[in-house]
């Protein structure tokens, strides 16, 4: 049994291994916000990215370092090019960490990196030792550990401690290991590198067969005292561990487990509900800790217990992950300082031309619904700072339509260049809409997914549309939120179908990164 005052690191990589879902690509002001919101939440560090990819990519990395107080960590392959990149988007943190990964498995050295065993273990002695001559804070990952001969990986570690590495990451990249098995690994490595008990360990799980989150706590409970997730379980294909659940579990279980975290319990939902509306990724209603089911209780006998003494049938407060409280509710008749405080309230930081935008939307929706409620105000504000990067502005939009006849929608668009209109037609108003866009922007479109959610209950709710749209294989996507359901449909299209515009340019792919 660990001792009551354990803790353990939680390692934040949503700005990362997260933002590498299909479809999600984050702006600066995006990845500011997300990260600022993750500081109140009390993370240990917070990965922003994989500089090397794009002087985008080292642009908003260097944007998060400057944001929070944390620790912010930049991710780099052995390349000196990579921890170089790495170098540079971290010059401006309080608290940098250079991440450099190398794979371990012999499936990986032979198909995806064509390296020896020997070229491995130099390529992480060279990069570990270029990394901390630039900082103090360096971790290393095995990647696909899981899968690699545990005599070459306690080598590779045994080099990468010997090279100044502080922390060291044994992932489970393809979600390939069971917590028993994770367990023999971590306990076998301590034993060939005893050199392990001087630095943290730490655990990065993926969820392909499910399991993430159990391999997280195997590897808590084998000794790690690092646990690398994401907000609402996002990440490339089945995602990665999720933090909310890892956090509350150890919060849960405390007399079991005597470990804490740095987290602050009351900010989950927030920052879930921010991050689902910045990266358009829908939490599924009976998601453990934060799915709107994760508190509801239909069958009687639930019902009849519930009422005459919650403990019998939920585990823990809806208030300790901020599920429920105070509400902010404003109205047409509230100023631009009231709503920048309710903004501040709520953990956005909106100022200057952001400010006057959120203001306007603000008013537009309360004369259409009277009182503006905080997730309300919490989708103004993220679509204001959606907007404020969108390089097309929806300025008009104009529906015909009638029973037994073909819909026409006339759309005007805005850029630089000035304002162009379109019609279109299709089997209703979204699809005409749609139509309309498509001709707009002259791109080769696949609508790939199209789902409608309400931000509030009642009749006036704010409608939260998110499109993803297929362009020579990519995938993209665009969200917004309006009380009309068809121009939040004809915002989102437009959104999404400018980011394939802006990305469909050579040598802007961001390669795919598994740890």
């Amino acid at each position: 049994m660990a001792s009551p005052t354990d803790t353990v690191r939680i390692f934040d990589t949503t700005l990362r291994d997260g933002e590498q879902s299909p479809g999600i690509a984050l702006s600066a002001p995006e990845k500011i916000e997300i990260a600022r919101q993750l500081d109140r939440l009390g993370v240990d560090i917070i990965e922003a990215g994989f500089a090397i990819s794009s002087p985008g990519e080292r642009e908003g990395i260097r944007a998060v370092a400057e944001a929070v107080d944390c620790v912010v960590a930049s991710l780099a392959r052995t390349s000196d090019e990579d921890v170089d990149a790495a170098i540079e988007s971290l010059r401006g943190a309080r608290n940098p960490r250079i991440h450099v990964f190398i794979a371990t498995s012999d499936i990986h050295m032979e198909h995806k990196l064509r390296m020896t065993r020997a070229q491995v273990l130099e390529g992480a002695d060279r990069a570990v030792r270029r990394a901390r001559a630039f900082c103090s804070d360096v971790e290393f990952s095995c990647e696909d550990a899981t899968r690699s001969d545990p005599e070459f990986m306690a080598e590779v570690v045994r080099t990468a401690i010997a090279a100044g590495a502080t922390t060291i990451n044994i992932p489970d990249t393809v979600g390939y290991t069971v917590p028993e098995e994770y367990i023999e690994i971590l306990n076998g490595l301590r034993r060939r590198v005893p050199e392990v008990d001087g630095v943290v360990l730490s655990v990065h799980c993926h969820d392909d067969l499910g399991l993430a989150v159990a391999n997280s706590l195997a590897g808590v409970m084998a000794g790690a005292r690092q646990v690398e997730a994401t907000i609402n379980g996002i990440g490339e294909r089945a995602g990665n561990a999720s933090l909310e659940e890892i956090v509350m579990l150890l919060a849960t279980r405390a007399p079991r487990y005597g470990l804490q975290t740095n987290v602050r319990t009351e900010e989950i939902t927030r920052t879930s509900r921010l991050v689902s509306r910045l990266t358009g990724y829908v939490v599924q209603p009976n998601k453990a800790i934060v799915g709107r089911n994760a508190f509801a209780h239909e069958a009687g006998i639930h019902q009849h217990g519930v009422l005459a003494n919650r403990r019998t049938y939920e585990i823990m407060d809806a208030e300790s992950v901020g599920l429920q409280g105070s509400d902010i509710v404003l109205g047409k008749h509230s100023g631009r300082h009231a709503l920048r405080q309710a903004f501040a309230d709520l953990g956005f930081t909106i100022e200057g031309d952001d400010l006057k935008r959120a203001f306007a939307r603000f008013k537009e929706l309360a004369d259409r619904k009277g009182k503006i409620s905080s997730l309300d105000l919490e989708a103004i504000a993220s679509d204001s700072l959606r907007d404020r990067e969108e390089p097309y502005k929806l300025v008009r939009l104009a529906i015909r339509t009638a029973t037994g006849e073909e819909a026409r929608a006339e759309v005007t668009i805005q850029n630089g260049e000035g304002e162009r209109t379109a019609e279109g037609t299709g089997d209703g108003p979204v699809d005409a809409a749609f139509s309309a866009v498509t001709r707009l922007l002259d791109l080769p479109v696949t609508l790939v997914e199209y789902a409608i959610g309400a931000v509030t209950g009642g009749a006036d709710a704010l409608g939260e549309v998110r499109v993803v749209v297929e362009v020579g294989g990519r995938t993209f996507a665009g969200q917004a939120v309006s009380t009309d359901i068809t121009e939040a449909s004809a915002e989102a299209y437009l959104r999404a179908c400018a980011h394939a515009r802006m990305a469909i340019e050579p040598g802007k792919d961001k390669e795919l990164i598994g740890v």
